[in-house]
C-alpha cells in the first residue's frame, strides 16, 4: 500500500489527499508535524516539505503538482484533466502560475501583511470563473483540486467574501466528497 506523507494543515498535501480520494485509491497516512519535522523526511524530500508519496518498490514522489500528474497518469480512470486538449493545456498554466494568482497572497495574508493582496485575487479569481464553471473551462479537473484547499482556508481563516463565480465554483466542489472532506479537516484545524 502507498504512503502520503503528510499534514493537516498543509494545502499543498491537501491537493494530494484531495486526488487520492477522486481515485479511490487507499493509502496509509503518516501525518507530520510541521513544526518539528522528523531528520528522515529530509532523505525523503531534501526540501522537508509535504507531501510525499511513496509506493512499495521504491518510488518517493515530493511535490504536490508532480504527485497529483503522476497519480492521473498512473490511474487514468476517474480522469481529473479535461477531455479538451486546449482546457487540459489552460488546467496546466492555472496550475504553473498558482503561486502568482493564488498563493503568494494567500501567505501573505497568513503573515498578516497581505489581506487586500488576497482579496484582490479572489475577484480576479472570481472574473475568471465569470464564464465557465471550473477553471479549466467545462470540466471539473486537477486546476480545481490546485486551488481549492487555499480557497477553504481563506474562508475559514480569515472569513473571506466570496464573489458570485467563486462561491459558485465552491459549492460545485464541495458536492463532491473528496473537497467535502478537506472542508472537514480544514473545520477541525
Amino acid at each position: 500500500m502507498p504512503t502520503l506523507y503528510t499534514s493537516e494543515r498543509c494545502p499543498y498535501a491537501a491537493r494530494t489527499r484531495i486526488v487520492l480520494a477522486e481515485k479511490g485509491l487507499d493509502y496509509e497516512a503518516v501525518e507530520i508535524d510541521l513544526s518539528d519535522r522528523p531528520a528522515w523526511l529530509y532523505e525523503k524530500n531534501p526540501l522537508g516539505r509535504v507531501p510525499v508519496y511513496e509506493e512499495d518498490g521504491g518510488l518517493v514522489l515530493p511535490e504536490s503538482a508532480v504527485i497529483m500528474e503522476y497519480l492521473e497518469e498512473r490511474y487514468p480512470e476517474p480522469a481529473l484533466w479535461p477531455a479538451d486538449a486546449a482546457e487540459r493545456a489552460l488546467g496546466r498554466l492555472w496550475l504553473d502560475r498558482f503561486d502568482d494568482r493564488l498563493g503568494g497572497a494567500y501567505y501573505a495574508a497568513r503573515r498578516g501583511d497581505g489581506r487586500e493582496r488576497l482579496d484582490q485575487t479572489l475577484a480576479d479569481l472570481d472574473r475568471a470563473l465569470e464564464g465557465q464553471p471550473y477553471l479549466s473551462g467545462r470540466g471539473y479537473g486537477l486546476a480545481d483540486v490546485g486551488y481549492v484547499p487555499w480557497i477553504l482556508r481563506a474562508v475559514d481563516r480569515f472569513g473571506v467574501e466570496l464573489g458570485p463565480a467563486l462561491a459558485a465554483w465552491l459549492e460545485q466542489l464541495l458536492a463532491r466528497p473528496a473537497v467535502a472532506a478537506e472542508r472537514e479537516v480544514v473545520a477541525a484545524l
